[in-house]
């Protein structure tokens, strides 16, 4: 009898046994699935990706991660868009995606990846405006970058951007961008009438902005711009015509055209709304787009008392010499045209030298070719 009650002990201490033997290695079992299964969603997570090359890749504006997600797979990018996703969103810094373009380097991990499009900067497009372009170029430019999406059909009015390098994101739309430099220009000009000499023989930024697009027309030199700004502004205040010759090109060309030729006499003598050897005081709209130089030195003007200035040299690079008196300007204007008489002369001598050693090179292969005959 207690030999079996003893067997019996036995049995029930060796099944408890058993079963706990049994848990625990279902136990082990389930670690080794759950690590190996993790080791494995962390080799995919943080081993090399599959691309083979540099490439872009864009987020468009309103992307969440899990959308981000599919599409780098489905574009080659990552080999598993839940780990990316599920994964990714668990371990790093952030899970915001930005919108842009982004270069994703050959070989990047998931973690790179998600690295670059949460905590990177995007690749930089802007559009970029020089001074002095009118509003007609600058369309022209903005409705050139295919990044951008819809158009501009109908042109601004001239003088109200302001030039300078406006960023975007691809997708953009052409309208926001030109919003953006008009705007500016608004602000700029603003800024620049509040802060303008008291003495100012202008009534309105209207026409600062006009007179600035003048001064921006007539010299790409920065330093001389406040004293081109102080001859117009001293014609002004003696009422003088301004006298300008890219005020007569505007008025042929409504800056939508570059004239390549220089200004007619009849030109000079037909009378329209921007000729300013015809017409006193300033032009009904500005002529281009002046920048913030051109706008602080019209505000600002130099103090002298010129009246006159013409090109010092062949080249818009020499910039100009001024003058008090006509009789002066006239001296100036003389020794202008010797020089440009000068310059002509020399081009036409390299030209012609040119066309000699062409002559020369050509006749020379001629002959060689009837002497291997």
């Amino acid at each position: 009898m207690n030999d079996r009650r003893n067997r019996r002990r036995r049995r029930s201490g060796n099944g408890l046994v058993d079963i706990l033997n049994g848990l625990l290695t279902l136990l082990v079992i389930g670690l080794v699935v759950v690590g190996g299964g993790l080791f494995y969603v962390a080799s995919q997570y943080y081993g090399d990706g599959p691309l083979r090359e540099d490439r872009v890749f864009r987020v468009e504006s309103g992307n969440t991660l899990s959308t981000t997600a599919n599409r780098l797979e489905e574009q080659g990018f990552i080999t598993n868009s839940m780990i990316f996703s599920q994964f990714g969103s668990r371990v790093e810094e952030s899970a915001i995606i930005k919108a842009g373009d982004f270069s994703i380097p050959a070989g990047a991990s998931m973690s790179e990846i998600l690295k670059e499009l949460t905590l990177g900067n995007p690749l930089r497009y802007a559009v970029t405006i020089p001074e002095g372009w009118t509003v007609w170029q600058a369309i022209q430019r903005i409705n050139a970058d295919d990044r951008l999406t819809g158009t501009i059909d109908q042109l601004p009015p001239e003088g109200s951007i302001l030039p300078g390098s406006y960023d975007y994101t691809p997708g953009d739309t052409r309208q926001s961008v030109l919003d953006a430099m008009q705007l500016a220009m608004t602000q700029a000009l603003a800024q620049v009438w509040a802060g303008r000499e008291a003495d100012l023989p202008l009534e309105s930024p209207a026409e600062l902005l006009i007179l600035a697009s003048i001064v921006e027309k007539e010299t790409g030199i920065a330093s001389e711009r406040p004293q081109i700004a102080a001859v117009f502004v001293n014609r002004i205040r003696q009422g003088m015509r301004l006298q300008s010759d890219p005020t007569i090109i505007y008025g042929i060309t409504l800056g939508q055209a570059t004239l390549d030729r220089g200004i007619r006499r009849s030109e000079i003598e037909e009378r329209t709304p921007y000729n300013t050897y015809q017409i006193d005081g300033l032009p009904p709209t500005p002529i281009a787009n002046p920048g913030i130089e051109a706008l602080e030195a019209v505000a600002h003007p130099d103090s002298h008392d010129y009246l006159y200035f013409v090109a010092k040299g062949a080249t818009p690079r020499e910039g100009h010499v001024f003058a008090e008196t006509y009789a002066e300007h006239q001296q100036n204007v003389a020794r202008y045209r010797e020089i440009a008489a000068e310059a002509a002369a020399q081009a036409e001598e390299e030209a012609e030298a040119a066309r000699q050693a062409l002559e020369a090179q050509e006749a020379e292969g001629a002959a060689e070719a009837e002497t291997a005959q």
